[in-house]
């Protein structure tokens, strides 16, 4: 995690909840799926937020992820240790989820993970990602994705509906607050 004041007030509340949001259970679903895809990364003792940031800041195993999903999605893995070639590491995996399908406000921001300000948004772009794979054929993580119900209505049906008034508009029976006055006007004077 990066050396920063743990802050105050508003700050320290932002942040405790954005810790409360991180599930260990999520963590570990997420470590085995990514286990799966990707044979020799070594995920086993990750237990925690700090320690999966840790393990992921380089964004080697992300990307390797992406390209065990999809072959060829991130060209190169940049093998440096220089902080703005793993960042760039990152933002290619996240690009690569978008190409993908995932939506972009599922993937976190680069700064979450590398800095490890928000890793439950971290968890929850791997879960987004998973949901995409499971919808495509291959093994994903958590539940289905929703598809969309298209309706059909006909004319006559659509024409059916403008006859009837839904309690929703405000009909009340015909009754109306036209003429009812209570008290004194307001008086306006310059």
């Amino acid at each position: 995690m990066a050396d920063r004041q743990e802050g105050y007030g508003f700050t320290k509340e932002l942040h405790d909840k954005m810790a409360f949001k991180y599930d260990i259970d999520q963590e570990q679903e997420a470590i085995e799926w990514i286990m799966h895809h990707v044979k020799d990364c070594d995920l086993e003792d990750v237990r925690g937020a700090e320690s999966l940031q840790a393990k992921l800041k380089d964004g080697k195993i992300l990307c390797q992820l992406i390209n065990a999903i999809e072959p060829g999605s991130v060209k190169k893995i940049n093998e440096s240790e220089i902080a703005f070639k793993q960042m760039e590491n990152i933002d290619n995996f996240l690009k690569a989820c978008e190409n993908y399908g995932c939506k972009k406000v599922d993937l976190f921001q680069t700064v979450s993970l590398y800095d490890g300000i928000n890793m439950a948004e971290v968890l929850t772009t791997l879960f987004a990602l998973g949901r995409k794979v499971s919808q495509k054929g291959k093994r994903g993580i958590g539940p289905k994705e929703s598809e969309e119900n298209k309706r059909n209505f006909t004319e006559e049906q659509l024409r059916e509906g403008n006859s009837h008034i839904g309690l929703q508009a405000g009909w009340n029976k015909g009754a109306s607050q036209a003429g009812q006055n209570f008290g004194k006007t307001r008086a306006i004077l310059d």
